[in-house]
């Protein structure tokens, strides 16, 4: 039994200081999407939404909550596959305490950039923070950290403090 037990350490020992041993993944940094990159892009629908997004973003960097909410609904109205305006609706909530409101325009968001083939790790790194925030807001700082630890090592200019504001989105 002792021989086997020797044995085993020794395999163990080879193989941790022989290189087998498993390395930190490297976190390469990237730069979260902003909305106002999109302001020239698609069909003449999705500018104008795009528009109404940045236009909702500026008004709730000022405070104005509700004038913001009502530029990204009518950015929805105007591109109902708008993920940017998704995305926006969603930090909007969470801003505003509005947590289940939150989870339902992160997964649309999401839906929308993937079946768009715009899904990155610069759209990514503000998915990954917003669930980290949703979580967080639920309550729930043991699932939070995992995602807001993840989006802070991706953007830490931007996540670092554990919050998208409208400015940073913008």
């Amino acid at each position: 039994m002792l021989r086997i037990a020797a044995r085993l350490l020794i395999i163990t020992s080879i193989s941790y200081y022989g290189g087998c041993r498993t390395q930190p993944p490297v976190v390469e940094e990237v730069q979260g999407v902003r909305v106002s990159d999109a302001l020239y892009t698609g069909d003449a629908a999705r500018r104008a939404s795009v528009r109404l997004v940045v236009q909702g973003l500026d008004a709730d960097s000022r405070g104005q909550s509700r004038r913001a909410r009502g530029s990204y609904e009518r950015a929805v109205q105007v591109d109902p596959t708008n993920p940017y305006a998704y995305l926006a609706l969603a930090r909007y909530h969470l801003d505003g305490d509005n947590p289940r409101e939150a989870a339902n325009f992160i997964d649309q968001a999401a839906a929308f950039f993937e079946v768009e083939g715009m899904r990155s790790s610069e759209v990514d790194v503000h998915l990954i923070g917003l669930r980290g925030w949703l979580f967080e807001s639920r309550g729930r700082p043991g699932e939070a950290a995992p995602y807001l630890d993840r989006a802070a090592a991706l953007e830490p200019e931007i996540w670092g403090d554990g919050y998208l504001s409208a400015r940073e989105l913008r």
